[in-house]
């Protein structure tokens, strides 16, 4: 998902400090979740092989049911981000995620 890690010391207030027998050891800072959808959406190409642009409309119904799931939609301009991606419109999503709710 695009984490780093950083010493301690740099922690910033939002990242995650992991500690070791009571001492911390490392902190993890997660990328931003508009850039993890990012990482997302790319990682759904690379298993579909191909731009989801060119997936078919079953496809693209699965790939938004899927990034429904992992919360896709709550990052700002997330729909918009998605329906990008998918090379349809902000309408079709929201349609895509109708149709998931009453499935």
């Amino acid at each position: 998902m695009g984490a780093e890690t950083v010493r301690p010391g740099l922690a910033r207030p939002d990242d995650v400090v992991l500690s070791w027998e009571g001492e911390a050891v490392v902190a993890v800072r997660l990328p931003q979740l508009s850039e993890s959808l990012d990482h997302i959406l790319v990682a759904l190409e690379r298993r579909h092989g191909m731009p989801l642009s060119e997936l078919d409309r079953k496809a693209k119904q699965l790939v938004v049911r899927s990034l429904e799931a992992r919360g896709a939609f709550s990052v700002r301009h997330g729909v918009e981000t998605v329906a990008g991606a998918l090379g349809v419109s902000r309408f079709t999503v929201y349609n895509y995620l109708n149709r998931s709710e009453t499935s």
